[in-house]
């Protein structure tokens, strides 16, 4: 009897095709947490957990899981995950999945916003001619708050746009080719940017990093660009400065989420909101298909996952 691994497929033969052949020494069921579960829940040592599946659904029966050694996720944020992982359990997540994805979308987001491409899209219905004059990118001063991966993705990719400068702040400073500051030292960094984007992971340091003070210390037509998660900004600090015209935001994430239909965020003048598809592109596939051959390579060699997190 091999050590048993569930993934997120409809049945074997999707899995398989995927990511198979499976490496030897792996019993393999498939699970979507629809409310469905394998009868193996007792033997189950590695969960692959299904894209932007609900964290509480799918740990529903943690506690019959007795063998359970690892969960392995196809996102980048873990947050969700954490108040229901048991004690001794490895939680993995998708580090550099989503890198390209999120990076392009985040610089898009920022294109929308300062070239009024949201405006010009809600004329179409009535065939508005409407031209107005917007930001470019060139000249930009751009500040990268969370400056890992998808921060040097988005780096990559403002590189032909002529931005003006990039700064970078993570949690901890860093020197070498491209300096990092702490994140201590966000106050004073904020009043040089006009264009901020935010991709720290959600953890009890970074809830509402952006809030009245943060955002009042941006320059005047400064644009905040969010696709990390939506907690890391202040919803109420957010809608009472985007009222006032004076600063913009292009969100991929909020809080709440979803958004209500009724939230003031949706009518907020300059603000631009995506459905949190920052990973949901045809980049996805392919590289979460190379991390789960990977991973189910090394667990079935009786080697170190990676991205572990926690």
């Amino acid at each position: 009897m091999g050590r048993r691994v569930w993934l997120p497929y409809p049945d074997l033969a999707a899995a398989e095709a995927a990511v198979g052949p499976f490496p030897p020494g792996l019993d393999v069921d498939c699970f979507l947490a629809d409310g469905a579960w394998p009868d193996s829940v007792g033997e189950v040592e590695l969960v692959v957990a299904p894209y932007m599946g609900p964290a509480a659904k799918l740990l529903a029966r943690v506690g019959e899981m007795a063998g359970l050694k690892a969960v392995v996720l196809l996102s980048a944020g873990y947050d969700n995950y954490l108040p229901f992982l048991p004690k001794g359990v490895d939680l993995c997540n998708a580090a550099g999945v989503h890198d390209a994805s999120t990076a392009e979308l985040a610089v898009a987001l920022a294109l929308v916003s300062n070239r009024r491409l949201d405006h010009f899209a809600r004329n179409h219905p009535t065939g508005a001619w409407v031209p107005e004059f917007g930001e470019s990118l060139a000249d930009r001063r751009v500040l990268i708050v969370g400056y890992g991966r998808i921060g040097a993705a988005i780096e990559r990719r403002l590189a032909g746009f002529e931005v003006a400068s990039v700064t970078r702040v993570a949690r901890r400073a860093r020197t070498g080719e491209v300096p990092v500051h702490p994140i201590e030292n966000l106050p004073g960094l904020l009043g040089r940017a006009d264009i901020v984007f935010v991709v720290t992971p959600l953890t009890p340091a970074t809830e509402h990093l952006i809030g009245a003070a943060e955002l009042a210390a941006l320059p005047d037509g400064a644009l905040l660009v969010n696709v990390s998660r939506g907690r890391v900004v202040d919803t109420d600090a957010l809608v009472a400065a985007t009222a006032t015209g004076r600063i913009r935001a292009a969100l991929d994430v909020t809080d709440p989420e979803p958004l209500p239909a009724t939230h003031p965020l949706w009518q907020a003048p300059g603000v631009f909101i995506s459905p949190h598809v920052g990973g949901q592109s045809s980049a996805f596939f392919p590289r979460m298909e190379r991390l789960v051959r990977e991973q189910l390579a090394r667990f079935a060699a009786g080697e170190p996952l990676l991205n572990v997190v926690t």
